[in-house]
């Protein structure tokens, strides 16, 4: 009998039958900015585990152990600096004899900021990915980042770091992703099926933390979230084989991996993608009713309410949790259709064609995937690194609050100004935080708008200007009345007033009548005085 290695063989034809997969390896930069020698900017491929600083930089000096250079036992010495401020220390290991996250994992216990791990050949950057033995407890404690760099590069690192070179890195994110406009377009390739293992409970856990900010973001219009399920095809030759009736439904078309991999016992690779299919189009009711965020409800209320293991994997539990969350039952049923028509189901049609790379994203074929602005994140599935990553993806300027808090932003505008143009008279500067660093952009302050460059001045413009710390022009105040030398009207600057001269900026001189007859000349003219 066919076991569970068979379905995976067909599961494997099925998508190499499907489309010539592309694979796209995400990266970022590291910049070398000594030795001179090596100064310049490399690409690296960005690990799928550990914590990426999407949006950041980081800055370290480079270290090479004389010992264990492959990282695949714990470290005997620490990486660690032990004086306060001290910058801190990227680990070079050689690529081979174990998991690239056992690396990993070493280097940080070892007191690692990040690990750069030099490739063992010539070829393309690859992404090093998570092992599928679950076997390996650490991997959701891998919380520095990781870079895969070529051989040559590794190489000549290695070289000045032996010869006692002081070998200096930044490992910048802060292109990796898009960033082109206001709003961040994002997507999550789960599955409903919970007894995966930790692959499964990293997905919950992500769920549970991510689901506030989620809606939060989407119900203020910052972004746009779809929520996509990976499904295969059973091949034509093998869709009448028990395996294929158990695994899949609308006769082979739609199909996932049995959840135990055990054919004998349990839940079935179908009822896995019945579950799928009504998370799909819960999400697509909720977003016809305007309210798309619903799907995190639903999705996190039906881990809690219907687990596999208390055998509550259900259409009828499933059908309790949407109708508690208010949504129309009978509208996520038309959507749901027929499993054993023969026929195609549009819905899980889109979602096999969603899963073909487009642009510059590659194929979905593993989970689980998080994609932004058509990228995919490269990581572990953490709160803070996801928040990161989309907050990168705004355009500058146009972060939401979230992403300006004090544990996201850079808060370089608290110190000095950011080195930007400041009125300390008016409280008033041209810094301004943004997620990637701040920016000096002359301010609009109580509806007037100041122009300039910024950095060393910025001055009130248009209606109103006078307003504001009068426009920067010359003003006298005598017996109780003030006139000034500023207008208005914006294209004559600061002028001395009839009779005076000056530079209408730092002064105006004239003679005591002369201010008289001005200030009763502006009385006559506002309210019509005669002059006595």
């Amino acid at each position: 009998m066919m076991g569970p290695a068979w379905w995976a063989v067909l599961v494997l034809l099925a998508m190499a039958d499907a489309v010539a997969g592309r694979f796209v390896v995400e990266k970022n930069s590291v910049q070398v900015t000594s030795p001179e020698s090596l100064k310049g900017k490399y690409e690296c491929a960005i690990g799928n585990f550990g914590l990426p600083q999407y949006g950041g930089t980081l800055q370290g000096w480079v270290v090479y152990p004389k010992d264990n250079r492959q990282a695949c036992k714990e470290f005997d010495v620490s990486f660690k600096g032990h004086k306060s401020g001290a910058r801190p220390n990227f680990v070079l290991i050689d690529r081979g004899e174990c998991f690239f996250t056992t690396k990993a994992w070493n280097a940080q216990l070892a007191g690692a900021a990040a690990i750069l791990v030099v490739d063992s050949k010539d070829e393309p950057l690859i992404t090093m990915d998570n092992p599928e033995d679950t076997g390996t407890k650490h991997l959701e404690n891998i919380t520095i980042p990781s870079v895969l760099i070529t051989k040559k590069l590794g190489e000549d690192l290695k070289k000045s770091a032996e010869n006692g070179d002081m070998v200096s890195v930044l490992l910048d994110w802060r292109e990796s992703l898009p960033h082109p406009d206001e709003r961040v377009e994002y997507e999550f390739w789960t599955n409903s099926n919970d007894e995966c293992g930790p692959k499964c409970d990293m997905q919950m856990d992500f769920v549970k933390s991510f689901r506030g900010t989620a809606q939060v973001l989407e119900q203020k219009g910052y972004t746009q979230f779809t929520p996509h399920y990976i499904t295969w095809y059973c091949p034509e030759a093998f869709t009448v084989s028990k395996q294929c009736k158990s695994q899949c439904i609308n006769h082979g078309r739609y199909c996932a991996p049995d959840p135990e991999q055990d054919f004998s016992k349990g839940y079935d690779g179908k009822d896995v993608v019945v579950q799928n299919l009504h998370q799909v189009c819960v999400f697509k009711v909720a977003n016809d009713t305007g309210k798309p965020w619903l799907w995190w409800d639903y999705v996190h209320d039906f881990a809690i309410r219907c687990p596999m293991k208390e055998k509550k994997y259900t259409h009828e539990c499933a059908s309790h949790v949407i109708k508690s969350l208010g949504l129309d039952m009978d509208k996520i049923n038309k959507c749901v259709g027929d499993p054993e028509a023969d026929e195609e189901n549009p819905i899980l049609k889109a979602e096999q064609d969603a899963q073909i790379g487009h642009g510059k994203r590659g194929d979905v074929t593993i989970l689980p995937t998080l994609v932004v602005n058509n990228r995919q994140y490269r990581g572990k599935l953490d709160k803070g690194a996801v928040l990161k990553a989309i907050c990168s993806g705004f355009e500058e300027t146009t972060e939401p609050a979230i992403c300006l808090s004090e544990d996201v932003q850079t808060n370089e505008c608290l110190e000095n100004h950011g080195g930007c143009w400041v009125d300390k008279a008016n409280n008033v500067t041209a810094c301004k935080d943004t997620f990637r660093g701040r920016v000096c952009e002359c301010p609009i302050v109580k509806g007037v708008k100041f122009v300039g460059d910024g950095y060393t001045n910025c001055e009130a413009s248009g209606v109103g200007r006078c307003e504001i710390n009068n426009g920067g022009c010359w003003k006298e105040t005598k017996n109780g009345k003030t006139i000034s030398a500023c207008s208005h009207e914006e294209s004559e600057g600061c002028k001395c007033p009839q009779g005076f001269k000056g530079d209408g900026v730092k002064s105006c001189e004239g003679t005591l009548s002369l201010f008289r007859n001005l200030l009763l000349h502006d009385l006559n003219t506002k309210f019509g005085l005669s002059p006595s």
